[in-house]
């Protein structure tokens, strides 16, 4: 006789579980066995999503890769340069899935389904179908919002609350894959704020419910019935789903919909720094007790940061009430801040905490070699960046990297060649001479922090000094 396999603590046999199938049916055995009941849920929230299309012209109906696209890189990186492209010159054809927001007829989607778009379509559950106009867009989130005129009320969907979503719970996706109509598929939760390098409020929800091109726009569902992600895109190696998809949160969303409503575009606040995360060697050469916060690694002139008093090597750690455990969750409280507001920052300066009070203000639409070398215990070579001419050697301060030698400390830190060190251990570097003075200073055995230029950008970096 063959094994039965059984499920872990009171499991079923996979014998019994098939004979309840077949005995009581599917439904009622999905109830018993504490299953997801997806066919009520299916029909429960169906009605609420639409199947969009739009022609595009020539010029910008060759696949996602268009000049100018701010997610080009995006796209490339998800579906490689096997996504569909027109196979025809002339004007072609988008397709994608939104859900209706409000009974009067406003619709929500990706805004890449209609960017570009001419002609826009939207067929509801019923089969209907009716022209569309383009009512808001924001780009930086991927976010649309299209209006339908009707004269009767449409149902609404009922959007959730994801930051109360939980990794391994139940999502069910609702879309138009391929032109498939209405397609439903269910996975779980498989992580979130995943950052894939979409923009400045990359944070997405990870799912393996299948999501394919067309989905985008679509609703992500809870067992509730309620929107909890717009399906965004997903990771392929040939352009179909391998079990990665990628959501939009709604909480992100509805901070958006009374603007793009209203005004047609988004506008945010603006602090004016460029951060990154804080690792455990840079909290040690901070004086902090554990790895958080968002590190300041450029302050912009003239900006509501600057006015506040705040400094390259602060770490902000609360942003007018909310904590900051990791760089990327401060532009995200910054962008939400009304425009004006005058908020309290909690920082981290030379390892005591201190308190800023910064108003935000409006984020904009766009914002001779001196041959001396140096050796040292760090695995890297330096000289004098007075008067060089190299990318990442503008001005006057610090010292140029010439050499990293492969496995040393700098190395591992990754400093690269061709950098720019402006600081060691937060004393300014402004010369050779000063970079000896200050590394010979520096402690045996102990994490030392960089401040380094790279071409356009700055950055902190730490290594250990060998004993």
């Amino acid at each position: 006789m063959m094994p039965v396999t059984r499920t872990r603590r009171r499991g079923w046999p996979l014998a019994c579980l098939a004979a309840a199938l077949l005995l009581t049916g599917a439904g009622h055995a999905a109830a018993r066995l504490n299953l997801p009941d997806f066919v009520t849920l299916s029909k429960e929230v169906r009605p609420m999503v639409v199947h969009i299309s739009a022609s595009q012209s020539a010029a910008s109906s060759s696949g996602p890769f268009r000049e100018g696209d701010p997610f080009a890189d995006f796209w490339r990186r998800f579906f490689g340069e096997r996504f569909p492209q027109n196979p025809t010159p002339g004007p072609s054809r988008s397709v994608g899935s939104g859900f209706i927001v409000d009974a009067t007829g406003y619709i929500l989607t990706n805004d890449h389904v209609v960017e570009e778009g001419q002609d826009i379509t939207v067929k509801l559950a019923d089969g209907s179908e009716h022209r569309a106009r383009v009512a808001g867009r924001d780009p930086k989130t991927d976010i649309a919002l299209v209006k339908i005129d009707t004269e009767r009320n449409l149902p609404v969907a009922r959007l959730g609350d994801s930051a109360a979503l939980e990794v391994g719970e139940w999502v069910l996706a609702i879309g138009n894959p391929f032109g498939l109509e209405h397609t439903v598929t269910s996975g779980i939760v498989s992580a979130k704020g995943r950052r894939i390098g979409a923009g400045p409020y990359d944070n997405f929800i990870q799912t393996d419910a299948s999501i394919n091109p067309g989905n985008s726009g679509g609703p992500l569902i809870n067992l509730r019935g309620e929107v909890v992600g717009v399906n965004t895109a997903i990771f392929s190696r040939g352009g179909g789903n391998i079990g990665i998809g990628f959501a939009i949160p709604i909480n992100l969303v509805k901070q958006l919909l009374f603007q793009l409503r209203d005004e047609g575009k988004v506008t945010r606040g603006w602090l004016g720094v460029v951060i990154q995360d804080v690792n455990a060697e840079m909290a040690e050469a901070l004086g902090m007790e554990e790895a958080r916060g968002a590190l300041v690694t450029n302050v912009s002139q003239g900006s509501p940061a600057e006015a506040g008093g705040m400094q390259v090597g602060d770490v902000i750690v609360t942003f007018d009430g909310s904590p900051v455990t990791a760089s990327s969750e401060l532009p995200l409280i910054v962008a939400r801040t009304p425009v004006g507001k005058t908020v309290d920052v909690m920082i981290q300066r030379d390892g005591r905490p201190a308190a800023l009070r910064v108003t935000v203000a409006k984020l904009g639409d766009d914002e001779v070699v001196v041959a001396l070398e140096d050796d040292n215990d760090l695995g890297l070579t330096v000289r004098d960046a007075q008067g060089s001419s190299g990318s990442g050697s503008r001005g006057r301060r610090g010292v140029v990297v010439t050499a990293v030698e492969s496995g040393s400390p700098a190395d591992t830190a990754g400093i690269h060649a061709g950098d720019v060190i402006l600081e060691i251990d937060r004393k300014r570097v402004d010369s050779v001479r000063d970079f000896r003075r200050v590394v010979g200073d520096l402690d045996k055995g102990t994490g030392i922090l960089f401040l380094v230029r790279r071409e356009d950008t700055t950055l902190f970096l730490a290594l250990r000094l060998p004993r």
